[in-house]
């Protein structure tokens, strides 16, 4: 399995943001956007998570295989970390969520609401959420926003770990996480004026 792409063209609110965007991503590979604040790295990953069409080009490899982490850390604030855990295992056909409770220190807050944690706890519990779909492909958006250093630290091990596994990431991260990746700098890769002639730009979700 391999996450391609191939001359991709995305758009933010009615305006092109990046266009011909073209990479391949591996097994026990992961890929380091890189690029200035509006430059279109979320964009880029709400396209490739199915979250909005692309307006030209081709993304191959990502149909039910994407475990996707954005700004928002999709959380039920009325259910506790575990059930929420749950939930999503769940959605993906799962029950195992120890591993992620464990690999995150959530275990004494299983039983929290999580409209009562901290951001950055809420943050960790977002991120778990990645670890019980058991999809191949993890794509985040600033992962490590809200995070202290030590759960900086749990977050580039589960990444590691994951990569270890023969899974993917795609990452939009302006840190230092210390994990072997290959760094895509998308400055250069700005959409040609009329890139939205003949398409849409409308978000799915």
């Amino acid at each position: 399995m391999v996450l391609r792409l191939t001359d991709v063209a995305v758009a933010r609110g009615g305006v092109p943001v990046l266009g011909a965007v073209t990479f391949e991503l591996e097994p026990g590979r992961a890929l380091v956007l890189r690029g200035p604040n509006g430059s279109g790295k979320t964009t880029l990953l709400r396209a490739i998570a199915g979250l909005q069409p692309v307006l030209s080009g081709r993304i191959e490899g990502a149909e039910d295989t994407v475990a996707y982490a954005g700004h928002a850390d999709g959380l039920k604030a009325m259910l506790s970390v575990a059930e929420n855990l749950q939930f999503w295992a769940a959605v993906y056909g799962r029950r195992e969520i120890d591993a992620a409770l464990e690999t995150y220190a959530l275990a004494p807050l299983a039983d929290r609401l999580a409209g009562t944690l901290s951001a950055g706890q809420k943050r960790r519990a977002g991120l778990a959420r990645l670890m019980v779909t058991d999809r191949p492909i993890w794509v985040l958006d600033e992962p490590t926003v809200s995070l202290d250093i030590a759960a900086v630290g749990m977050f580039a091990d589960a990444v590691r770990a994951h990569l270890d596994g023969g899974g993917m990431a795609l990452l939009a991260t302006h840190i230092d996480l210390g994990i072997e990746a290959q760094v895509l700098d998308i400055t250069g890769m700005r959409a040609a004026p009329d890139a939205l002639h003949g398409a849409s730009d409308e978000a799915f979700l």
